[in-house]
């Protein structure tokens, strides 16, 4: 059985709200929050918080750490994986890449994890939190760093983020999933992930992280982000506070002579990448000042700054014209765009001719075409060029399906485009999941299908242009009139962000070559936004760098771009020295980069503002 978080405060507390249960005041002002399901454990020796001991030679291999019953894994092996995972999921660590030697840290970090399920009032599915405490937690200089999974991501997705700059320091760090994650349930075995990470059945294990309101004739696999129901971008901010006040009850438990922690004698820095970034630009728009500093990557914000557009709007436009677009383009990176996408493509220019959306008579004219109506909405050709990847991975699709049922609190077998999910055969007809494939989800699944055995179902799937219906159907719910379109709008809408508090330290960091999340329509409007209304916010635009640092390993990917991760970490130095001394916020910069062009990379590549 698991203990208490909360025993050497107030006893046992599943069920009641943290306002009741701490034994001071936790924050200046504290909403209720539920958590349950809690769950320690130590971490040290050949185990640590940062890498369960993987250290960078493990974290390189190609192969993940294996299970010795790969039906029945054990909770350590679990963990261990989606460590591993979620490192090469985020992080270049690739020889050369510079990880560990220039920027970053993979040194072990022995401490405690304490985790549970957070549920936000009215929330109909939990999402998990986990706060890791190192042995070297600096109790005269109290530190946490809150952490939201980037993409839909388990709750260790954050860990080369903010673990990375944190545990070193002394500071502790709290992630959560922010209502996504990995915690997928099959829909014909009845079975789920349960608290500590392994499967349990329904009506047998009282502790499954998600259950989903399913018909019982319900065929296939159900995840938290498009079928619990929540919309949870919605709440993202939220969720970011939440989970910091769970680190505040990890601390009064793992030092209950150092009690109380709270908001006013504990530092909170938020931190996050790509929708992470979104969710802690979200956070820093709440009221009171439980928070003290925020560091933004690459983030997926939707804001009422100029030029600003919505992630569902971008993604199904991206998904229906760059496959098309791109044929106009030379010098792409590779992978993936083969001969095979390269045909689809022109299919592809072929169908958006005949339906109108485009001119031309031949391909390279249609092609020309659907490149100069993106680059009349906003996109550049750097964004295009990156965008690439997104397209030979038919991510944009996967994107938007998930998203469309989420925004349109759609559950299982309801969404409005027919799309669904399940394990599939090679010929990707679904099937029923193994009890290994339902043993690893937890470990390897990225949150969205689809990955880990898991595969998207179009049931909208014709010939000649394969998926041109289903993405037109996507598209209509963000321009159309129907229920559904306002049913979806409607929860775009909820996902809009705010102006951050009055004197909270903000820095923003993006590529200006991301082709998954373009700065043009979400970072630069809202630091402009935020600026104009005289918020400090520093805005670094980082040249020769896209969306996905996990890619730098191939060739290609590695000549040309370069990593976020180490602008992020100087961020957090930033605001570091502005809470400590009170140093100044750097300067909104454009930072002119040199490509390492396939050799190692150098400081001089990257030219940090000093």
């Amino acid at each position: 059985m698991s203990q208490s978080l909360l025993r050497a405060a107030c006893g046992l507390f599943v069920g009641l709200s943290l306002a009741s249960c701490a034994s001071g005041p936790a924050s200046k002002s504290v909403e209720p929050s539920m958590f349950s399901n809690e769950l320690r454990s130590e971490h040290r020796g050949s185990d640590d918080l940062l890498t369960a001991g993987l250290g960078l030679a493990g974290l390189r291999s190609m192969a993940p750490p294996a299970f010795a019953d790969a039906n029945a894994p054990t909770v350590e092996e679990l963990r261990r994986r989606a460590l591993w995972g979620s490192w090469r999921g985020i992080a270049d660590l690739a020889p050369g890449g510079g990880y560990g030697e220039l920027f970053g840290s993979l040194a072990p970090a022995p401490g405690r994890e304490y985790a549970a399920y957070a549920r936000l009032p009215g929330a109909k599915q939990p999402h998990r939190v986990l706060a890791q405490v190192p042995d070297n937690f600096d109790l005269a200089k109290r530190c946490v760093l809150v952490a939201p999974a980037s993409g839909s991501r388990g709750i260790y997705g954050a860990v080369s983020v903010a673990a990375a700059w944190g545990l070193p320091k002394g500071c502790a760090v709290v992630y959560t999933d922010k209502g996504a994650g990995s915690d997928y349930y099959d829909l014909d075995a009845q079975q789920g992930v349960r608290a500590n990470g392994t499967v349990g059945a329904l009506g047998e294990a009282a502790d499954l992280a998600f259950v989903p309101d399913a018909p019982v004739n319900a065929s296939g696999v159900a995840f938290k982000h498009a079928h619990s129901k929540d919309n949870p971008e919605a709440d993202w901010g939220r969720h970011v506070k939440q989970a910091a006040e769970f680190a505040l009850l990890a601390l009064q438990q793992a030092y209950p002579q150092a009690a109380p922690f709270t908001f006013d004698n504990t530092r909170i820095i938020a931190v996050g990448i790509s929708n992470g970034g979104g969710a802690v630009l979200r956070a820093a728009e709440l009221e009171g000042d439980w928070l003290d500093a925020v560091v933004a990557g690459e983030p997926s914000i939707y804001s009422d700054g100029p030029g600003a557009r919505a992630l569902y709007d971008y993604t199904t436009e991206a998904a229906l014209l760059m496959p098309c677009a791109q044929l106009h383009m030379s010098n792409l990176p590779q992978p993936p765009m083969t001969a095979a996408l390269q045909a689809g493509a022109a299919v592809r220019c072929a169908t958006l001719a005949v339906e109108g959306v485009i001119g031309g008579a031949t391909p390279a004219a249609q092609a020309k075409s659907a490149y100069e109506l993106m680059m009349s909405k906003g996109w550049t050709d750097e964004a295009l060029r990156a965008g690439a990847l997104s397209t030979g991975f038919d991510l944009w699709r996967a994107i938007a399906a998930t998203y469309a049922s989420a925004y349109g609190r759609y559950g299982v077998g309801e969404h409005p485009c027919g799309f669904n999910f399940a394990a599939q055969n090679p010929d990707f007809s679904p099937r029923t999941a193994t009890a290994a494939e339902r043993a690893a989800w937890i470990s390897d699944g990225s949150g969205i299908p689809p990955g880990a055995g898991v595969g998207l179902l179009d049931s909208k799937v014709q010939l000649p242009d394969l998926t041109y219906a289903g993405l037109k159907c996507l598209r209509g719910l963000w321009d159309g009139q129907g229920e559904d379109a306002k049913r979806v709008q409607a929860g775009i809408q909820a996902t809009r962000a705010g102006l951050p508090r009055q004197g909270l330290p903000v820095m923003v960091i993006h590529g200006t070559d991301d082709g998954l999340i373009p700065p043009a329509f979400s970072s630069a409007p809202y630091a402009a936004a935020a600026k104009a209304a005289g918020r400090e916010v520093s805005y670094w635009q980082v040249r020769h760098v896209q969306h996905f640092d996990g890619f730098l390993g191939l060739p290609d990917y590695g000549s040309r771009y370069l990593p976020l991760l180490p602008y992020v970490y100087a961020a957090l130095d930033r605001v570091q020295a502005r809470l400590d001394n009170g140093a100044a916020l750097p300067a909104s910069a454009v930072i002119e980069t040199t490509p390492r062009a396939g050799k190692p990379l150098t400081a001089g590549n990257l030219a940090l503002p000093k």
